[in-house]
């Protein structure tokens, strides 16, 4: 099973973080914000021309840039 990366998600799709791809303060930053294995996320939006990304965990919306959710691998949940 090959990872899908945060980007490939489309507005309202849930997915379910499996790992995540960077050194140990990317890890620290994204763990602060409640992103790390195990946790589902749900794409609230994504902006055009390579804007940020708008991701919903725990109730609360977080954004990131394409470079870090390219970086977070997902497993797509079923609707």
């Amino acid at each position: 099973m090959s990872d899908k990366s945060l980007t490939l998600l489309k507005e309202g799709d849930t997915a379910t973080v499996i790992a995540l791809h960077g050194g140990c303060g990317f890890q620290r930053r994204l763990r602060s914000v409640g992103i790390k294995e195990g946790k589902t996320v749900r794409m609230v939006a994504s902006h055009p021309f390579s804007g940020p990304l708008v991701v919903e965990v725990d109730g609360r919306q977080i954004t990131l840039g394409r470079g870090m959710a390219q970086r977070i691998a997902i497993v797509m949940q079923e609707q």
